[in-house]
Formats: structure tokens, sequence, C-alpha cells
């Protein structure tokens, strides 16, 4: 192992040579022919590493510091433009469906249980107004913080956490197409 990562350097460092990797005899020669003019050199990015003083030390005890210490981790930048935050893939969309669809589903229930109306007949009682109503204000309770810089993850806590959100809304947004397509296959209200 040691013959062969020491031929591997000699072909690299002295590539005029003409050394392969089998015909290694006498070290002196192959530093020799080294290429003065090739060099290698390695610069830090950020901060220059710290020299250690060259004064020996004295006590066994001092503590040791390390030569570089990363930087600190800081936070990604998140995008505050409008078409970012709706994009597909962006934050806005599936959490704001997702409280609507809470929304809806609960009033859907709600209004099913108190009048004995389905879907489509609360839609067409008046629904459309409540619904875009609704739709607007949730949506702008919901932009404001994101326009802001300020995403739901970073104040999940505990129990009542982002992702759990998520899986509601979604829930919520599959149990409001079944309850629909339920009642509509049924011809009448579930309850």
């Amino acid at each position: 192992m040691a013959t062969a990562s020491f031929s591997m350097l000699s072909v690299f460092a002295a590539p005029s040579a003409g050394l392969g990797s089998r015909n290694i005899r006498n070290t002196s020669q192959v530093f020799s022919n080294r290429n003065p003019l090739v060099g290698v050199r390695c610069m830090a990015q950020d901060d220059p590493i710290k020299e250690e003083s060259p004064l020996p030390s004295t006590s066994a005890t001092q503590p040791q510091t390390p030569l570089y210490s990363p930087p600190p981790i800081s936070k990604p930048k998140v995008s505050t433009k409008f078409g970012d935050l709706l994009a597909f893939s962006g934050p806005a969309p599936e959490r704001i469906n997702g409280r609507l669809a809470m929304v809806g589903f609960v009033a859907a229930i709600a209004v099913e249980l108190s009048k004995g109306e389905n879907v489509f007949a609360q839609i067409s009682d008046g629904g459309v107004g409540w619904f875009l109503g609704t739709t607007a204000l949730l949506t702008l309770a919901s932009m404001v913080p994101l326009f802001k810089g300020i995403r739901a993850e970073s104040k999940s806590k505990g129990f009542m956490t982002s992702d759990a959100e998520l899986w509601n809304g979604r829930f919520a947004m599959l149990g409001l197409v079944a309850l629909a397509f339920t009642e509509y296959v049924k011809g009448g209200t579930l309850i």
C-alpha cells in the first residue's frame, strides 16, 4: 500500500521523469528530478487559519484552542416575493388550501346538522358569497406573515406543529371531497 501511494505521488510530482508505478528503484532519483515550479497552495475562504505559538507549552493543563472554528450557521434567506410564495412548491398554496378545507368541512357538517341541507344545497343557497369572503380573509391572514419572512415552521412547537396543520388540512380536503361525493351518490344529506 505504501509503495503504491509513493509511486502515485512520484508520478504526479515528477511527470517529466517518466517513471512508471512499478519502475521505482531509487528514491533519491525521484526527488532529484522533481520540478521545482510545480506547487500546491491551500487557502481558507472566510477566515485565515490561526497559527499556534511556536513556543513550547510548559503546562500540560493549558486548554487547547482549535485552529479553525467554523462560521456560525446562518438561516437561509426566504423569498418574500408574491410569485415565489404562491408558486406550486411555495409555502402558501397547500397551507391556505388546507386551512380553507378545515373551515369548509366543519362549516358544511355544522350547516348540515342544523338545517339538514347537503353541500350542493348550501352552495346554491348563498354559500358562494360565504366561500369567497372566507377565502379572501384566510388568504390575506396567511399571506401577511409570509410577506414578513415568517414561516409556520419557525413558530411550531409542542403538540401543534406545522406538520400537524398540513396533515389536518390534507385530511380536511379529502373529507370535504368525500362528503360532497357521498352526498351526490346518495342523493341527499349524509346525516
